[in-house]
């Protein structure tokens, strides 16, 4: 009885647990909330998303301003989420903690933490200062989670829902049908309209931008403020931002002054002759995009030093708003528009800009699209302001006169991979200007990618680090100075390789000198061969501003501390001014009236007097004479130095002096008098070497050269071959020599000179022995084919040069494509075969083969076809075509190419009168620009 009483009371004393539903009443308030923004935010992703596999699918862009707000709502949504799904899973948990079902529970718990990984992976997709997650795998792989995740809730939450209350499928799916609806509308109506990034501006704008080419998108101007943009860019590219601070880009305009006093004498000029100044706009498509497409530059009286646009130069969105290019033309031929900028970009309040700056961190494709094109990354790109020519309007004498010019001599060069008829070859081509003037920096900037070289970080060095020290100088910025300096080692390297008896091209010659060399006699006269080579160029050395850059050699002669011989000095009596007898790589370029171009007046251009530019690949030989005294008592030490400097005295006075009248003086200038140029000197290679004198006892020791023999023995020959025919039979000595080393350069090299001289039966036999090395690994069997085809074609075996040529075009071979080459493009072979084809059309029309013929003359017009696709200006080609459509009664066609082989046809009868007169007026560019050419060591002594 009493353990039955106990028993009772024990289990009267255990208290029954209360139940505490999963979701109670104001739990379920919370839940709705979230079943809201979670049902928003799924339809407004799969908006999202659809647009982005649209984009991908059909590589077109469709986002726009609504899209732009419908990812700001997701955003915003996704922010709003935090706090009542956080509050809702933890409450919700702690309700179920003690309930039976452990397999709902761990669902459960796997659902909220999913839930929350998608909050976080957003948040860090945001980009939020502090999370910036700039490392690019990082970046992705977080994005990847972001998408799969929500596809993992709806399946761990239908799996949860399976052991509570019957999901209602009914209101589940009625709410995704109309979103699917709504989305797909949304969808193709923005298919219908997508960005039009590659379209030709129209030309109904092309009045208000001629006799520039560069147009816009829209035909009409864009507001200045559009394109000043600068600080808006810093706030992510802070490294790319300072790096551009520094470049010549910057400074391209009326903040340049060199620019400055060259483009006031242009537009005074045009105003003048044409009253207004229009012509001018020719300049200011690549120089002063601001002011040129906001429409001030037009205004006769703009205020070149205060205007608001005047000191903008090339400016981030002027580059990065470029939407096409035109054509391979140059002079500026681009399409700019005004570019979609995200919400909020331009607004004064900082609440709303922060807004925008998130937007744009966390979802940067649109920004990348809009600012970064593919053509950004290519040659074509730099060509439309790196090539030029001198438009009717802006000289009032020709429609077409070839300026400078990196473009042609890039693509044609073996640097790039497509010229077949380079001296040297790298191991792979370069195909863009950027691997070059754009490296690589370590970076962690938005948008930096990661360097495959060092595995860090990086972006584009946006100081496009060349050679303009002036510029640097000007405005005394001497680590500026330094990295161009940095830059310009390497470039090229000279080379004191032979010296001949008598002082004369054909005397007996001493080669490659070092480690031995010829004692000297006193009192005798001798010639000096120096070979100066382009080394990591890939286009002309010099470029650019070829008539004002300044490089030369000077060369040094002393006998223990006595000078005895010199030439290109730098003068201190003259202002600093270059020896003008020196030896200079450059274009001495002349007026109408063979004055020199010396204030880079462009609209007076006519023609050069010489041109000393070396193709990249190359060489130029220069002799110098030497005439030792008869006193010498210490051996003869020779120093050859290639000097760089940005502006030579004369243009540097005239910048000075233009400046100053505008109410500008520049760093160095003394109002009222010469201008002395400060310039930085830049040595860009240097030689010397010590020769014993015959009765100086003294020990003369010199160290081997650091080139290969062979390869001086070729820089050598070609630099004779460059030259033209006046030396040729000391160009074949020296590749002789290149073949006796065992190379197939000699060969090679010597059947392009045998070819020039018109010997054909032995430039056959030098290709023969060339042929011999085709087994070797960087044998260039597309030169050998060129040269082959040419050679056949002259000897009359028409068919045998087409399949030479044809070789150098179409072949594709395993090394050409581990090293990047493709030749297809050289439009000398085009055209070459295309010659060589109408050739044979001929031969069969007289052998009555009328159809063979035809055929030939279609095969004919379509190279040529080929090459004007490749350069539209190239005069061979529409002379060509102008032919062959008059011969099969195309009268239309044969006119049209008649004219255009007019217009881009050098005017050389002109050219005499205007050559003449400045051989008059200018001895030592006369003497500079003879057939040969010996530079005297002791001129000033006479």
């Amino acid at each position: 009885m009493s353990s039955a009483t106990v028993n009772s009371g024990s289990a009267a004393a255990v208290k029954k647990k209360k139940y505490v539903r999963a979701v109670g009443p104001r739990l379920r308030k919370l839940l709705y909330i979230v079943f809201a923004l979670v049902a928003l935010l799924y339809a407004n992703s799969g908006y999202l998303s659809l647009i982005t596999f649209l984009e991908w699918k059909n590589s077109e862009t469709y986002q726009d301003y609504y899209y732009q707000y419908m990812f700001l709502a997701h955003l915003v949504m996704g922010l709003l989420l935090i706090v009542p799904l956080v509050v809702f899973g933890l409450v919700h948990m702690w309700n179920t903690r003690t309930r039976r079902n452990r397999r709902a529970l761990r669902i459960g718990y796997a659902l909220f933490a999913t839930s929350i990984l998608i909050l976080v992976s957003g948040i860090l997709l945001m980009r939020v200062s502090g999370f910036d997650l700039k490392q690019p795998l990082a970046r992705s792989t977080v994005y990847w989670l972001h998408v799969a995740c929500p596809l993992i809730v709806i399946w761990l939450y239908w799996l949860h829902r399976l052991v509570g209350p019957k999901i209602k499928w009914r209101v589940g799916l009625g709410f995704a049908a109309a979103a699917a609806v709504s989305i797909l509308a949304l969808a193709i109506a923005q298919m219908q309209d997508p960005r039009n990034w590659n379209a030709k501006g129209p030309s109904s704008g092309a009045q208000y931008f001629e006799p520039s080419l560069a147009r816009t998108a829209s035909g009409n101007f864009i507001p200045a403020d559009t394109m000043m943009q600068d600080e808006y860019c810093l706030k992510c590219h802070a490294d790319v931002h300072k790096a551009w601070s520094d470049s010549v880009h910057k400074f391209s305009s009326f903040n340049n002054p060199p620019y400055l006093a060259s483009v006031t004498g242009t537009r005074a000029l045009s105003m003048q002759r044409d009253g207004s100044v229009q012509a001018s706009r020719w300049c200011a498509g690549c120089h002063d995009p601001v002011p040129f497409f906001s429409g001030a530059f037009d205004d006769p009286n703009f205020d070149m030093l205060g205007h608001a646009t005047s000191q903008a130069g090339i400016t981030c969105t002027v580059c990065h708003a470029i939407t096409h290019v035109n054509s391979v033309k140059g002079n500026a031929d681009y399409t700019i528009e005004e570019p979609l900028h995200y919400p909020f970009a331009f607004s004064d309040n900082a609440v709303l800009q922060w807004v925008n700056n998130q937007l744009v961190k966390a979802k940067p494709s649109f920004h990348k699209k809009t600012f970064l094109k593919p053509f950004h990354k290519t040659a074509e790109f730099c060509s439309t302001c790196h090539k030029v020519h001198l438009p009717l309007a802006l000289n009032h004498y020709k429609d077409f006169l070839r300026g400078q010019n990196h473009y042609d001599s890039y693509l044609f060069s073996g640097v790039s991979g497509h010229g077949a008829r380079s001296f040297y070859y790298p191991p792979k081509a370069q195909h863009n200007c950027n691997e070059c003037h754009m490296p690589r920096v370590a970076s962690d900037d938005f948008g930096a990618q990661v360097d495959p070289a060092t595995g860090q970080l990086s972006v584009h060095d946006h100081m496009f680090p060349s050679a303009n020290t002036g510029i640097a100088w000007l405005r005394g910025a001497e680590d500026v100075i330094e990295a161009h300096r940095e830059f310009l080692q390497d470039n090229v390297r000279v080379d004191l390789f032979g010296i001949r008896e008598g002082g004369e091209i054909d005397g007996k010659l001493t080669a490659p000198l070092r480690p031995n060399v010829p004692t000297l006699k006193p009192g005798e006269t001798y010639l000096l061969d120096a070979v100066v080579r382009t080394l990591k160029l890939g286009h002309l050395f010099t470029q650019g501003t070829v008539d004002s850059n300044e490089v030369w050699l000077e060369v040094t002669v002393t006998s223990d501390d006595r000078v005895i011989g010199r030439s290109g000095a730098v003068n201190a009596d003259k202002f600093n001014e270059v020896d003008p007898w020196a030896h200079f790589l450059n274009v001495f370029m002349l007026d109408k009236d063979g004055n020199r171009i010396d204030r880079r007046n462009a609209e007076d251009i006519f023609t050069p007097l010489y041109n000393h530019q070396i193709p990249p690949g190359a060489g130029q030989t220069v002799h110098y004479e030497l005439e030792l005294p008869d006193d010498l008592d210490a051996p003869v030490t020779v120093e050859v130095k290639v000097q760089y400097r940005k502006f030579d005295q004369r243009y540097m006075n005239i910048v000075a002096n233009e400046n100053e009248k505008l109410g500008q003086i520049i760093r160095g200038h003394q109002p009222g008098k010469e201008y002395r140029n400060d310039l930085p000197i830049v040595t860009m290679a240097t030689d010397s070497i010590t020769f014993p004198v015959a009765g100086v006892q003294a020990e003369v020791t010199n160290p081997k050269r650091d080139i290969p023999e062979w390869q001086r023995w070729n820089d050598y020959g070609i630099g004779l071959l460059l030259k033209g025919k006046a030396e040729l039979r000391q160009a074949e000595e020296a590749f002789k020599e290149v073949e006796k080393l065992d190379r197939y350069d000699g060969p090679l090299n010597l059947a392009r000179v045998l070819n020039t001289e018109g010997r054909l039966d032995e430039a056959v036999q030098a290709l023969n022995r060339a042929n011999q090395y085709a087994d070797q690994p960087d044998f260039p069997r597309w030169t050998w084919a060129w040269l082959s085809g040419e050679i056949n074609a002259q000897q009359g075996r028409l068919e045998e040069a087409a399949l030479n040529l044809r070789s150098v075009l179409e072949d594709n071979t395993e090394e050409m494509q581990r090293r990047g080459f493709d030749f297809s493009l050289d439009i000398e072979v085009i055209n070459l075969l295309g010659q060589t084809l109408f050739d044979l059309s001929k031969v069969r029309e007289r052998q009555g083969r009328q159809q063979e013929s035809q055929q030939y003359v279609n095969e004919a017009i379509q190279q040529f076809k080929t090459t004007l696709e490749i350069d539209p200006e190239n005069v061979s080609a529409h002379h060509n075509l102008q032919q062959l459509y008059e011969k099969i009664g195309d009268e239309t066609l044969s006119e049209k190419h008649s004219k255009l082989h007019l217009r881009y046809k050098p005017d050389d009868n002109a050219q005499s009168r205007a050559i003449r007169l400045a051989r008059e007026k200018y001895p030592a560019a006369n003497h500079a620009a003879e057939a040969v050419v010996k530079y005297s060591l002791t001129r000033s002594a006479e």
